[in-house]
């Protein structure tokens, strides 16, 4: 069932994320363009559309690693708009001599910041922290990338397919994860093919040229 997880931003900064015409071009086909939304503190929104319609890449974009054909984003109340994202893609990124643990160290050595020290626990992995990522079963290794979220506190979560692999339990643990930050101020921005559960403050819907926010 659900359960209640502690969270906090950090340094008590919230942004306003804002996008403003967004178009972006990729292998020169249009995906979307005229794509606007914002998105305040506390916000969780849904990015729809069919495979190929662009939602990995609007994630990107949001993240500073794809640049727009035009228009752009902006997060008000950063400083340093790269410090104010945490991006996980669909793919896990882990290594799989590493263990669990070791994971944890690297980002929290990666990211800096002000580390939850029970990251793992968070996320139901606390009796596998020493197990090499290899010997996970693939919800475990899919809530280990997402334990990347816990190590350093960032308001802004872009979330490609995040609950990928995850059984009904890591699905229930995601949930809460996800409401936490929200309370906490934060916005999440997440890529699915079916519902989480959580009711969504708005839906981007990404067709095969333009878009509705």
């Amino acid at each position: 069932g659900e359960r209640a997880i502690p969270h906090s931003l950090g340094n008590g900064m919230t942004v306003r994320l804002v996008a403003d015409s967004l178009e972006l071009a990729r292998g020169g086909r249009t995906l979307f363009r005229a794509l606007s939304f914002a998105a305040a503190p506390g916000a969780f929104l849904e990015v729809r559309g069919a495979n190929g319609s662009g939602k990995t890449s609007l994630l990107r974009l949001i993240a500073g690693y794809l640049k727009p054909r035009a228009g752009g984003v902006r997060f008000d109340g950063a400083d340093e708009p790269a410090l104010a994202v945490h991006f996980v893609g669909h793919l896990n990124g882990l290594k799989g001599a590493a263990s669990a643990a070791a994971h944890v160290s690297y980002w929290k050595d990666l990211f800096g910041g002000d580390p939850a020290p029970n990251a793992l626990e968070l996320v139901g992995l606390a009796r596998q922290a020493l197990l090499p990522v290899r010997v996970l079963s693939q919800g475990q290794a899919r809530r280990l990338a997402l334990a990347r979220l816990m190590v350093a506190r960032r308001p802004v979560w872009l979330l490609d397919e995040p609950a990928a692999g995850l059984d009904s339990e890591g699905r229930d643990t995601l949930k809460s994860l996800l409401q936490s930050h929200c309370r906490a101020g934060g916005i999440v921005l997440a890529a699915l093919h079916e519902p989480l559960g959580l009711a969504p403050t708005h839906t981007i819907n990404l067709g095969s040229l333009g878009a509705r926010a």
